[in-house]
């Protein structure tokens, strides 16, 4: 045999060690395929969820689910029934406003009254609908503007209470058209706002008047004042606005003792007992003043139910949200014409009824008045409101000075 030179030496060392290699090459391999055969053998696998080929279909079957269930499913969801769902629908879209791209009409409905009942998270909201944040508060936007335009056609027009009226809560008040009051929303303001929205209670919020007919429908409602603004100061301005609160002469609204007793506002006699629950738990009056105030405050107490079940419906206005502020606004006066709308469509409310067991259960609450400065009262309207005292206190004691009907909830 042939002796091999020094070049066909290393050329076949070359060969041996790529072999070699190759021969590694194939042991490691072999040895990871086995690491991996025996780890899916022993150990489960991890699921994996196949992708909707029809993701559309998903938003239409979620909306369905919502508002073409039951009432109470969707009462539950989105605070109404399915019958005033779709005519809200069928408003907002008197008003211009459509189906998008890639969202219909019910759906952009559905996510506002979603946020507002439940006041979630927009990334909360957003896994609900299978929707991006994104488009959860351009939608959201979208329905409040189209809402608020239909306050022309959801404000109430109030009413005179006629003679010989039978409920027994307003019989003595001819010529009322309701009542109004302030509440307390809380808000998110800017920190440099902060403190003009505290109000005299501590808390920041944005205080709201409201005024409603004796069927509990707003007739007016002006947000956006701050917290530490005084009830009459608002009022004041609610009336020299172009479109603001019209009292015509020899009418008027039942008011607290937060408000002037004036022409066209009829407030109750301070320093004497006037909360309802005071008469709810049994105590009559002692005096025509106390007979009035008694009155009064059955009458006056839809102001405060109304408020009441609004807040309870909304959830939204009974704590702050992160919106700016003048949409923060926005959404109060949504909420009003929102409950107008549930008024009109809805003549079993559930709401109202858990109010209603609300009120009972704290029957016995009854809040320290407040002290009050008279400004720029009436000396006429303050006869009148003694006259209307003296008489309803005369009436009471010729029938027997019995339990008065129209004080329990």
């Amino acid at each position: 045999m042939a002796r091999l030179n020094r070049k066909q030496k290393r050329k076949r060392e070359e060969q041996e060690g790529l072999m070699a290699l190759q021969a590694f090459m194939n042991a490691v391999i072999g040895v990871f395929r086995l690491y991996l055969f025996i780890t899916s053998t022993f150990r489960p696998r991890r699921p994996e969820l196949s992708p909707n080929p029809d993701f559309y279909q998903t938003h239409v079957n979620n909306i369905n689910r919502l508002v073409r269930g039951s009432d109470a499913d969707c009462h539950e969801q989105l605070r109404v029934n399915r019958q005033t769902f779709m005519r809200l629908c069928c408003l907002v879209r008197g008003v211009g406003l459509t189906d998008s791209r890639n969202v219909c009409l019910e759906e952009r409905v559905a996510i506002f009254l979603w946020v507002l009942g439940h006041h979630t998270k927009q990334r909360r909201t957003k896994f609900e609908f299978y929707r991006s944040t994104e488009t959860i508060s351009r939608h959201f936007n979208a329905v409040l503007q189209a809402v608020l335009r239909l306050h022309r056609m959801l404000l109430e027009t109030p009413n005179l209470v006629p003679a010989n009226y039978e409920d027994n809560r307003w019989n003595w008040f001819q010529n009322c058209l309701g009542a109004l009051d302030g509440t307390y929303v809380p808000v998110n303001p800017p920190a440099a706002d902060r403190p003009r929205y505290r109000s005299r209670k501590g808390d920041i919020a944005t205080n709201v008047l409201g005024v409603c007919t004796r069927d509990l429908k707003f007739v007016y409602v002006l947000s956006g004042w701050e917290g530490s603004a005084t009830d009459s100061r608002i009022l004041g301005n609610a009336m020299e606005r172009p479109h603001g609160l019209r009292v015509p002469r020899g009418q008027y609204y039942l008011v607290d003792a937060g408000y002037t007793n004036g022409n066209g506002f009829l407030a109750p006699y301070r320093g004497q007992r006037y909360h309802i629950n005071i008469w709810r738990q049994g105590h009559m009056p002692i005096s025509k003043e106390e007979f009035f105030n008694m009155k009064h405050s059955a009458a006056r107490n839809v102001i405060e139910r109304s408020f009441g079940v609004l807040k309870m419906r909304f959830a939204i206005l009974r704590s702050p949200s992160y919106y700016p502020i003048r949409t923060q606004c926005r959404i109060v006066s949504a909420c009003c014409l929102l409950h107008n709308l549930i008024k009109r469509e809805m003549p079993n409310d559930p709401i109202e009824h858990e109010y209603t067991a609300w009120e009972q259960a704290h029957v016995n609450d009854v809040p320290v008045d407040d002290n009050i400065v008279n400004v720029e009262s009436s000396n006429e309207w303050t006869a009148g409101r003694d006259a209307l005292a003296a008489a309803m206190y005369n009436h009471w004691l010729a029938n027997g000075g019995g339990q008065v009907e129209g004080i329990l909830p």
